[in-house]
């Protein structure tokens, strides 16, 4: 009983986190000067991208996150857990990529980028709820598209890795060996 009540919460408080978010970003924004706009790539002469956004990107990835955790908490047991320490972790990327970055720390930023990178091989980090976590911990200092198109580059990294290398590792590993059967 308790679990269905629990996964039934996932999807709603997943899109009103993502909503809550936005307008409380867009609100400071707002109340301090105007709603930001970044450039792709901070440069002046590609196109700027609204932080006005945020208010359909983060309840969208609420709920895309909220969806799939439901789906697969139907499924199996035991996926709420680790789902939420994923996204707690990626939340935790998300801000310390930020944060280093918004310090001028850029040797810190990029080794934050390659630790996440590399713990994308390790962690299925291709699931929406990785998404949302990195998203809002990004979203007060970039805005929530560029950080969801900056987290496709680790979310393919995991994909591949976890879908297709660790996939192929197990299979030889598991393979029986021509010698061992006599």
């Amino acid at each position: 009983m308790a679990n269905s009540i629990a996964r039934g919460l996932l999807l709603p408080g997943a899109v009103l986190l993502g909503m809550a978010t936005a307008l409380l970003q867009l609100w400071w924004e707002h109340a301090h000067g105007g709603i930001l706009r970044h450039h792709l790539l901070n440069d002046p002469s590609l196109p700027a991208i609204s932080n006005a956004w945020g208010i359909v990107v983060l309840p969208l990835l609420g709920a895309v996150a909220g969806w799939g955790l439901t789906r697969r908490s139907k499924a199996r047991t035991g996926v709420v857990a680790p789902a939420l320490a994923g996204f707690v972790g990626a939340l935790c990327a998300g801000i310390a990529l930020s944060v280093a970055f918004v310090t001028g720390g850029e040797t810190v930023a990029t080794q934050v980028m390659v630790g996440i990178l590399a713990a994308s091989v390790v962690f299925p980090a291709y699931r929406a709820e990785y998404l949302f976590g990195f998203v809002l911990g990004m979203t007060f200092v970039f805005g929530p598209v560029l950080p969801a198109l900056v987290a496709t580059v680790p979310m393919l990294i995991s994909l591949v890795s976890r879908q297709v290398l660790w996939r192929a590792v197990m299979w030889l590993v598991r393979r029986p060996r021509a010698g061992a059967a006599r």
